[in-house]
C-alpha cells in the first residue's frame, strides 16, 4: 500500500565540492524536483541545502526508515556525516476544512 507525503530536507555542513552528488543521491532516494540554496552573506559560500517534494511511501516502508535511508544515501554521497534534517507531513489525514460558495453568497461581493 502506497501513502502520500510531502518529503523535506535540509542538508548543512557538507563538502561544498560534493553539492551535485548530494542533490543527484537524494534525488535517487526521493524525487525531489527543485533545490534552493542558502549562502553565507560575507563569503557568498553555500552553507545549507533544501529540497521539498509530494510523492509516495510504498512497500511498508516508515517514515523513519525513509529518513535514514535518505540520510545514509547523503552521507555516502558526501562522504562522511554532514547535517541532514528530514521532514516528513503525511498528507492523507491533515486537519481539513472545506467550503463551497455558489450564487446564495452574493453578499460576499459586497465586503
Amino acid at each position: 500500500m502506497s501513502r502520500s507525503y510531502n518529503m523535506s530536507v535540509n542538508v548543512s555542513e557538507f563538502d561544498l565540492s560534493r553539492v551535485d552528488k548530494i542533490q543527484d543521491a537524494a534525488n535517487d532516494e526521493w524525487s525531489f524536483l527543485d533545490w534552493f540554496t542558502a549562502k553565507d552573506q560575507k563569503t557568498n559560500k553555500v552553507i545549507e541545502l533544501s529540497a521539498s517534494e509530494d510523492g509516495n511511501l510504498c512497500g511498508g516502508e516508515t517514515e523513519e526508515e525513509f529518513s535514514h535511508r535518505l540520510a545514509r544515501a547523503i552521507f555516502k554521497a558526501n562522504g562522511k556525516p554532514c547535517k541532514v534534517q528530514v521532514s516528513c507531513i503525511f498528507l492523507e489525514d491533515l486537519p481539513c476544512d472545506n467550503y463551497t460558495f455558489d450564487e446564495n453568497d452574493a453578499d460576499l461581493m459586497k465586503e
